[in-house]
């Protein structure tokens, strides 16, 4: 039988969480399970082990008033476990204001003013409401994958970062251990046929594509329309928030994304400078917040799909894809961001993926325990990993090329490195090789101001180093800088009209965003001058939407 769903409470008042336990469970324990939890932190334990069961959780009541951990901050925790699950805030008469920010802060359901009593009144109705709304529109069930490879697999690592970046449940299990060799037998594979995924309903995918492993897992790759109001390439934090406005005011929109939602930001293990989170955020869960919210207006999100051309067809904006397959646009939105460089130096290519990754690579994290992790980069992505990588590795050096952090890194989080013991910095150092046989084992450091280069263990590279826009499938079509960053606006080069790119068809001048092609417009870190902060990628896609809007009215 499958499991009951959860109503959860917290409150730390012993007396009132009894109560409050009581009255659910005796009108709705016979179909659901009452867990209650006397602070946020227990609450949180208890949230954790139900999803570790893959238990649901319906509704959630949380207390206002909670030493250590208010009920909206509880709340705005547990909605990352249980994003469907009803949220309640029980307050008294003094807290309607922390209801109303809740309201904004963790998209609150209702607030119940205490006592509730008669419960018959004011409580249940209330609940059976959230109830029947969770019905509608229930957690979508998991779907576990299983991920048959070698340790040091390249495509392997490509395929359990795949997945995990898509939010998708998994288990890497190794083809050389009795499990991942029974499963191999089973689906028929022989060990050179690597990597083998075998999806939720057991159907055994031999050397899948990405598009495969994603389709099998539900996620759209096909667009369900030929024409859309507008279309968004590429979701990071810029695209997200494009995504998001365009669907929320009625456009058509689709968003396409080449492998996951969140783009490099959606890596970063904490976002601490973020507007609205004190406590910080990880980029998982910000992004993941808002491909749901983008979602929940109607946009619909495509993955694993590569964007290989953009054409102007007279007003329309024609976007054809690596398969041949096309969609027509009224407006693009390119969102496109940038990709880490690699590290030019020998060794380091036949080991990516087998020790050596670009960006943060969270599946390797737990991998590191009791490890040396070394850390390319001097800005806050590779801040950012060095503290998370911090938490499992025995030790964390970083390598910069600069003298100091302060050139590139916020202050808050060089304080943070600095305060930590388990990371060291080494200043005016590079990586000029790198050796091992089956993965990384060596690499060869160089001192930039002396030329002295030594040679260390290491099993764990993580690069994160310059910006290179993805670009390259823009060339001809919109106008771009020396770098490949696309220009737009004020910073488009003059043609004869003056402020007005060559080919400019206007008669009035590109907006702020937009690009030399009119109704394609650029946002975030593929924008020519953008500056390099979540924050403004969000807001440059909202404003996007506002400038789309105006396109669309007088075109």
């Amino acid at each position: 039988m499958p499991a009951r769903p959860v109503i959860l409470t917290v409150d730390d008042d012993p007396g009132v969480s009894r109560a409050v336990a009581r009255d659910l469970r005796r009108e709705y324990g016979e179909h659901h399970r009452i867990v209650r939890a006397e602070s946020g932190p227990s609450a949180l334990d208890a949230l954790k082990e139900i999803a570790l069961r893959g238990e649901q959780v319906a509704v959630i009541l949380a207390d206002q008033r909670m030493p250590r951990m208010s009920g909206v901050e509880f709340l705005e925790q547990a909605m990352d476990l249980f994003p469907r699950a009803r949220r309640v805030l029980l307050t008294a008469y003094a807290d309607t204001e922390a209801a109303i920010t809740a309201i904004n802060v963790v998209d609150l359901d209702h607030y119940l003013l205490k006592p509730w009593d008669p419960p018959e009144e004011k409580l249940y109705p209330v609940v059976d409401s959230l109830l029947a709304a969770w019905r509608d529109t229930p957690d979508r069930p998991s779907a576990p994958v299983r991920i048959v490879g070698h340790r040091w697999s390249s495509r392997s690592y490509e395929l359990r970062d795949l997945v995990a970046r898509n939010q998708l449940s998994y288990d890497f299990l190794r083809a050389d251990e009795p499990e991942g060799a029974r499963l191999l037998e089973a689906a028929g594979a022989d060990p050179d046929q690597l990597p083998v995924v075998i999806t939720e309903d057991g159907t055994a995918l031999i050397q899948p594509t990405d598009a495969q492993v994603v389709e099998s897992a539900g996620l759209a790759t096909t667009a369900s329309e030929a024409v859309y109001d507008l279309v968004v390439v590429g979701g990071g934090p810029g695209g997200l928030g494009a995504s998001v406005y365009g669907g929320s005011e009625g456009l058509r929109t689709v968003l396409v994304e080449s492998r996951a939602t969140g783009g490099q930001a959606g890596t970063s293990s904490r976002i601490e400078n973020y507007l609205g989170f004190p406590n910080g955020v990880s980029g998982d869960q910000l992004t993941t917040r808002a491909r749901l919210q983008a979602e929940k207006f109607g946009t619909e999100v495509l993955t694993t799909r590569t964007v290989t051309s953009l054409e102007p067809r007279g007003r329309a904006r024609v976007i054809t894809f690596d398969d041949g397959s096309e969609i027509t646009a009224h407006s693009v939105v390119l969102a496109t961001g940038v990709s880490y460089r690699m590290l030019d130096c020998p060794g380091l290519e036949e080991h990516t993926g087998q020790g050596v990754f670009y960006g943060a690579a969270a599946t390797e994290a737990a991998s590191c325990a009791a490890q040396d992790v070394y850390i390319v980069g001097g800005a806050n992505s590779a801040g950012q990993a060095a503290m998370n990588f911090s938490r499992h590795a025995s030790r964390v050096i970083m390598l910069v090329r600069g003298p100091s952090l302060t050139a590139s890194m916020s202050h808050y989080l060089i304080a943070q490195i600095e305060a930590n013991p388990l990371i060291e910095v080494r200043t005016c150092t590079e990586v000029v090789g790198a050796a091992g046989t089956e993965h990384l084992e060596k690499l060869t450091l160089r001192d930039r101001n002396s030329g002295a280069e030594e040679t260390v263990e290491a099993s764990w590279l993580f690069v994160f180093i310059g910006a290179a826009p993805r670009t390259d499938w823009l060339d001809g079509v919109v106008a771009r800088d020396g770098r490949g960053f696309v220009l737009t606006g004020p910073d488009l080069p003059g043609g004869p009209n003056g402020r007005r790119p060559a080919g400019w068809e206007m008669e009035r001048d590109p907006f702020h965003l937009e690009t030399s092609v009119p109704g394609v417009f650029a946002v975030g870190d593929v924008r020519a001058e953008s500056v390099k902060r979540v924050a403004s990628a969000v807001g440059e896609g909202a404003m996007a939407v506002s400038l789309v809007h105006r396109w669309l009215e007088n075109r």
